[in-house]
């Protein structure tokens, strides 16, 4: 009986390659469970998450605990603080048991300092594009005209609007 072995061909994939580094990276900030950055929307929840977001985690010498510190702007600072019990909460349930005792709220301001950026919102990426140039599009469009497939001529008279849109610029 032959036992499957799946073929890679040499192929890793890319989240294999950088968790080691994504761990060691986070460790430096004292983040031993990597997740709390990397999942910080699903962990926080999406409201906390467009206001703050987790700088460090620091231990005590004595005593169980650690404390979180979170970055958010001046003007969120005390809606933050409202819910640090619950964002505790939260990030425990990450860990597994009680890892954070304490929450501390650094505020920075909206613009400025190289470190403490507060652009928390992710930004949303829109397909907003300029309409098409009428003559590149005729263009397109006479290019691909004798193709008979519809769904190949689309896709062609696309790759020729954006190839005769780019070189006209």
């Amino acid at each position: 009986m032959a036992v499957y072995q799946p073929r890679t061909n040499g192929f890793k994939r890319t989240s294999t390659l950088l968790k080691d580094r994504i761990r060691r990276a986070s460790e430096t900030r004292g983040f031993a469970v990597s997740r709390l950055i990397t999942h910080w929307e699903e962990v926080a929840g999406p409201d906390i998450a467009s206001i703050a977001r987790p700088v460090n985690i620091s231990y005590a010498r004595q005593g169980f605990g650690a404390t979180l510190t979170v970055l958010t702007t001046g003007a969120q600072a005390p809606m933050l603080e409202m819910q640090k019990e619950q964002l505790r909460q939260r990030v425990n349930a990450v860990y597994g048991y009680n890892a954070i005792a304490h929450i501390r709220l650094t505020q920075t301001a909206p613009t400025g300092f190289a470190e403490g950026q507060a652009q928390f919102e992710r930004r949303v990426t829109t397909d907003h594009a300029r309409a098409p140039d009428p003559e590149v599009t005729a263009a397109a469009h006479g290019l691909t005209a004798p193709v008979a497939d519809q769904g190949l001529r689309a896709a062609l008279e696309a790759l020729a609007a954006n190839v005769l849109s780019k070189s006209k610029r």
